[in-house]
């Protein structure tokens, strides 16, 4: 039982850290998709460096365009980081209980990160898939979720999965690298603050061990995730008329292809400086508020528990 508590508890915090750095930093996450979805044709080129997007909307006076998608995207950073983070906790305690080591190794975290990321990405690809619609169709002219979602076939909803699953790997690299980082540190911890009980970290070693360990992992894995958000990127004419065209469904070898043919080798790299900036800060923020609010929820998990075994047994005993 203390077992799922604590899963539930890493999965609580986590959402919770998810849905304040998602927040915090939608505008710029905006931005960054709309900049990464455009592909570069010889002699045309919208969007010369992110800033143009949010020049973009302020000339247009569509400044609040850049939080269109914002409830579909928290919801699904949300239900996200839940499944991850309890996954991710359940399997880490499931494997240490099993195996009988008192520490992870890296290729053990490396899988038990990556089938935590598995669930996830197939729990919530229609809801990653609407919100990238979203966020990178015009400004002023994104439908809601519903429609969204509705708007194509039922498989539509789901293109991208397979590179969400390869992208799995991101977080991977990126837990791995912060709990290994983090076990370090709270070793270091042990040795120079005897008979403490504290096992949370400090607010700016969070920050810092979340930016170092996401940008490990972003620089690895970025080719992948420009290729998805083009994937899941809105098309030009269902934003002008209202009513989408029918096209072909867009595939990741056809997109690969794209890039290659218009922008070449770099064209893979467009956009990583904004996705360093913005991933990073977005993470950085997210381990920082799981850790401090990590205490907090593991104690109402545990005054919620004992007021209901107690009320049970009040129950049975009347």
């Amino acid at each position: 039982m203390s077992v799922n508590l604590e899963s539930i508890s890493e999965a609580t915090s986590g959402a919770i850290g998810a849905l304040v750095s998602t927040t915090i930093l939608y505008p710029l996450d905006t931005c960054k998709a709309k900049y990464q979805a455009e592909v570069t044709e010889k002699g045309h080129q919208r969007y010369r460096k992110l800033s143009d997007v949010l020049v973009e909307a302020i000339s247009n006076r569509k400044v609040l365009s850049l939080y269109q998608g914002l409830g579909t995207k928290n919801l699904q950073s949300f239900i996200a980081q839940f499944v991850y983070f309890y996954g991710y906790s359940y399997f880490k305690k499931l494997y240490l209980k099993k195996s009988g080591v008192k520490y992870i190794g890296t290729k053990a975290n490396l899988l038990i990160a990556a089938a935590a990321g598995s669930c996830t990405a197939l729990i919530t690809q229609p809801l990653d898939t609407a919100s990238s619609r979203m966020q990178t169709s015009s400004f002023g002219k994104s439908k809601g979720l519903w429609l969204t979602l509705t708007g194509g076939s039922w498989s539509e909803a789901f293109d991208g999965l397979g590179i969400s699953l390869l992208l799995t790997s991101n977080p991977a690299i990126q837990y791995t690298v912060f709990d290994q980082m983090k076990q370090k540190a709270m070793r270091k911890q042990v040795k120079t603050k005897t008979g403490t009980s504290s096992e949370s970290l400090s607010a700016f070693s969070a920050f810092m061990l979340g930016a170092i360990s996401k940008s490990i992992a972003t620089v690895l894995t970025y080719p992948a995730i420009r290729t998805k958000v083009m994937i899941q990127a809105a098309d030009p004419d269902e934003d002008a008329n209202g009513n989408a065209k029918p096209k072909s469904r867009k595939t990741i070898s056809g997109v690969i292809y794209s890039i290659w043919k218009k922008e070449g080798l770099l064209g893979f790299f467009k956009g990583l400086h904004a996705q360093i900036l913005k991933t990073v800060l977005s993470s950085a923020l997210l381990l920082m508020i799981k850790e401090k609010v990590a205490a907090t929820t593991w104690v109402l998990i545990l005054a919620i528990r004992r007021y209901l075994v107690v009320s049970a047994a009040r129950v049975k005993n009347a």
